[in-house]
């Protein structure tokens, strides 16, 4: 086991080099940068001080090869959009709203899509699972952003019950966590009812009837436990999409996370800020991947790492 975290952990390692040299490569591959004359008059004195005090006068091979060094060193300069401000501490403040949406939306998300696909699976064929069928495809099909305006539209605008945006207080959450929720609980809805109607029509089920076992017992011992697997592989990867932000929800909602930092650093060419966001994703997303292939041993016993 340790030896298979380990040699993960290496390979993370080189995830997060090949992530890093692609996204330097296409920041400055895009037409103009953080000190243009269209978005900042300076004089030719005034720009290069600043070009020189953030290492931007030097080539590129310099540029990437320092910020490596400094990321080593948990160093990833100053943020061009708040020049008071370092990037780690940006991303400490702002992080810590993208992971409230993404938690409540995680509550929301995961007992909503679990609870919708046993409901659909355990009336296979009904009118019930027809409805959470067509609930679950809704809201896969629907994008965020639109399914954002329309519950703006509605209670905002027509009803008057909710602020448009914003996040300071309970009555600012339901919106965005509602629009961000449905998606994720539509895959894990889908999927839930797959399992769930494989694992029912198995052998070990219907042993489990002929023993006289309730169909309760035999849904939460025999059925779910065994359904796990698939549901845990497609729900593992969702995680680290909604603790990372969405661009969509926070800008719609006025929500000052990190997807909302993401879109305005690329506008502005807040190269440090690109860099560490994208390299903070990829960490995420590859620990999420490594977690829910140990969460596959704890499971389900019969799995065992290659040697």
């Amino acid at each position: 086991m340790g030896r298979y975290i380990l040699l993960r952990l290496a390979g993370l390692a080189g995830v997060l080099i090949i992530v890093s040299l692609i996204t330097f490569c296409l920041m400055h591959l895009i037409p103009g940068g953080p000190y243009d004359e269209e978005k900042m008059p300076l004089s030719e004195e005034a720009k290069a001080n600043i070009l020189r005090s953030y290492g931007l006068d030097k080539p590129l091979w310099q540029q990437y090869v320092l910020y490596v060094g400094n990321a080593l060193r948990f160093e990833f300069g100053y943020s061009y959009q708040s020049p008071g401000e370092t990037v780690t501490q940006l991303i400490a403040r702002v992080w810590t709203v993208s992971l409230q949406l993404g938690a409540l939306t995680l509550a929301v998300a995961i007992p909503l899509g679990l609870g919708l696909g046993i409901l659909a699976a355990s009336h296979r064929n009904s009118w019930l699972d027809n409805l959470v069928t067509l609930l679950a495809t809704a809201g896969i099909v629907l994008p965020t952003f639109v399914i954002g305006i329309l519950l703006i539209l509605l209670f905002s605008n027509t009803l008057h019950w909710l602020p448009t945006g914003g996040w300071e207080g309970p009555s600012t959450w339901i919106m965005p966590v509602t629009a961000y929720a449905l998606g994720p609980a539509g895959i894990i809805a889908r999927y839930t009812r797959t399992s769930v109607i494989e694992g029912i029509g198995t052998d070990y089920v219907r042993t489990a009837r002929a023993k006289g076992l309730s169909e309760r017992a035999i849904m939460w011992r025999h059925v779910l436990r065994n359904a796990a697997i698939p549901i845990l592989t497609i729900a593992g990867p969702l995680v680290p999409d909604l603790l990372t932000g969405s661009i969509f929800i926070e800008t719609i909602f006025r929500i000052p996370g990190l997807g909302s930092y993401f879109v305005t650093s690329v506008f502005q060419r807040d190269y440090p800020m690109i860099m560490t966001l994208a390299l903070l994703a990829a960490l995420v997303v590859s620990l999420a991947y490594l977690s829910t292939d140990l969460l596959y041993l704890m499971i389900d016993p019969r799995i065992r790492l290659a040697s």
